[in-house]
């Protein structure tokens, strides 16, 4: 046998030494992100053969490769499954597949299955290229269903940009459209310039530790050298730029209404809940994970950032008027903006509780909650814009008269995201939250985010009874395709399942992390 000499003049074999660079691949483990990306490949390579009359299959090859992402998580609830690991020193592993990871693999994949169906016709109405809307949409689901494994900061600010990169061509896929490409210009520039700042933050956050996995990370915080101090304090803060980014958090949210404007529904849908999960898992990892030493530094940033945030989104909400172009859809993308510092409060909970695990569980449960409703809101407003693409807050008076099963499922989503019954999962959600702030003590927050939740009534229950006044003519039928009326029954029966068992949620997100 061949032998090698070692610096300490040891010899080793070439078997020993592969043993340490080589290793086996968890193909179970990876199977979500992976089963994403093939499909992702398979509708590319489709798409080049297939005739313009035949391009609507490449739809169904979507939300077939979604739906088998979805099943593969089966076999991983048993317990955590670990891959790409270190084979000396602390055996640290780059992909984890516990029950946070499974949970927002979860999330992410039926959310990208509601887009998938929402786009349907969404892609032969807005004369889409087929083959890359689908490409790019399955393309940036596999990088959010990679995000939530990722136990190292490069494997991170990869997924980051997997999920992100297709999302800004989506955005701008309506060519044509000067107000689709203005706007994907504007979340393109936007977002480079976080994640140049997040990845000088990693820099210096590696410089500090000398090592880009997570846990590994904690250590060196927890013992590091009073030089370095400052150093890793900066690189902290900086990581955090590009997922506050992703979350809409002011004031990086400035791109989040000409986005939403400019997308297809569909997409403007997807990112408002897609996107947010990968921010928002993103932040989860790196302060929970890898920086719980110095949560006297992301801890108060985070609330402030809550505050400001849940406030700035929902007084621009307020401003919206019945007449305004786009009204509806800017009304969606600022409360998305007030829904993420409610999101936010569990994650700045963290920095003060002695359990954390448990205040991450109540924005994960809170993020499940949203992420029904949320996309069931989109998809109503995808309905309406069929007979009225201005989509003024006026075009949903009387909606109640022309489809009455999908004005009460609008006023159900809308109720769930103010927080009133019958939408009872968004009250447990809320008021799941504001106990976390108050065990945290930060009562301040509470105090406003009740404050938040009283303002944001306002614009919900004003849309809410828009639907049910009487029309002003004669009240016309619209036709419910088969993609947009599933997708606007599943967000319906999973709002309805929730809230009839609310505690479900809790205890399906309790404990994921730590």
């Amino acid at each position: 046998m061949v032998l090698l000499a070692e610096s300490a003049g040891a010899p080793v074999s070439v078997a020993a030494l592969t043993s340490r660079v080589v290793q086996s691949v968890d193909w179970l483990a990876v199977a979500p992100p992976t089963l994403l990306a093939l499909a992702a490949l398979a509708v590319l390579v489709a798409d080049l053969f297939l005739p313009a009359a035949r391009k609507p299959v490449l739809g169904a090859v979507t939300v077939g490769g979604i739906v088998l992402a979805g099943l593969s998580l089966l076999p991983l609830h048993g317990g955590t499954r670990s891959t790409f690991c270190l084979t000396t020193g602390s055996h640290t592993c780059s992909y984890e597949a516990d029950r946070f990871t499974l949970v927002i693999q979860l999330l992410v994949i039926a959310g990208a299955l509601l887009t998938a169906l929402l786009s349907h016709d969404a892609v032969r109405d807005d004369r889409m290229p087929a083959g890359e809307y689908w490409f790019l949409l399955l393309s940036s689901a596999a990088g959010a269903v990679l995000l939530p494994a990722s136990r190292d900061l490069a494997t991170l600010v990869v997924a980051l940009e997997v999920a992100s990169l297709p999302a800004f061509a989506l955005v701008g896929l309506r060519r044509g459209d000067r107000r689709s490409s203005e706007a994907a210009l504007k979340f393109f520039l936007s977002s480079v310039t976080a994640t140049a700042v997040t990845l000088l933050g990693v820099s210096f956050v590696y410089a500090a530790t000398g090592t880009l996995h997570l846990t590994d990370i904690a250590h060196s915080l927890g013992d590091i050298d009073p030089r370095l101090a400052v150093l890793a304090r900066t690189g902290v803060v900086l990581t955090l730029v590009g997922f506050a980014f992703k979350t809409a958090a002011v004031p990086f949210h400035f791109w989040v209404p000409e986005a939403y404007v400019g997308a297809p529904l569909p997409v403007a849908g997807y990112l408002s809940v897609v996107g947010k999960a990968v921010g928002f898992t993103g932040i989860a990892l790196v302060t929970v994970v890898a920086f719980p030493s110095y949560a006297n530094v992301w801890g108060p940033a985070l609330a402030v950032l809550a505050a400001v945030t849940m406030t700035a989104g929902n007084v621009a909400a307020l401003r919206q008027r019945p007449d305004r172009r786009h009204g509806a859809v800017r009304l969606l993308a600022w409360s998305s903006v007030g829904q993420a510092g409610y999101l936010l409060v569990p994650l700045a909970a963290a920095g003060y509780a002695r359990e954390p695990g448990r205040a991450i569980g109540s924005t994960v449960a809170y993020a499940l909650m949203y992420a029904a409703v949320n996309l069931g809101a989109f998809a109503v407003a995808a309905l309406v814009a069929r007979t009225n693409p201005a989509q003024r807050l006026a075009d949903y008076r009387g909606l109640y008269a022309r489809r009455p099963l999908a004005a009460l499922c609008l006023a159900f989503f809308l109720l769930c995201l103010a927080g009133l019954p019958p939408g009872v999962i968004g009250l447990f959600a809320k008021v799941t939250v504001f106990s976390v702030a108050v065990d945290a003590g930060l009562g301040w927050l509470a105090v406003v985010m009740a404050v938040n939740v009283v303002i944001a009534l306002y614009y919900y229950l004003q849309w809410t009874a828009v639907l049910f006044r009487a029309p002003e003519g004669s009240p016309e039928a619209v036709r419910v395709p088969a993609p947009l009326g599933a997708a606007i029954g599943l967000a319906a029966v999973a709002g309805v399942v929730l809230s009839g068992a609310p505690q479900l949620v809790l205890r399906f997100a309790s404990g994921t992390l730590l």
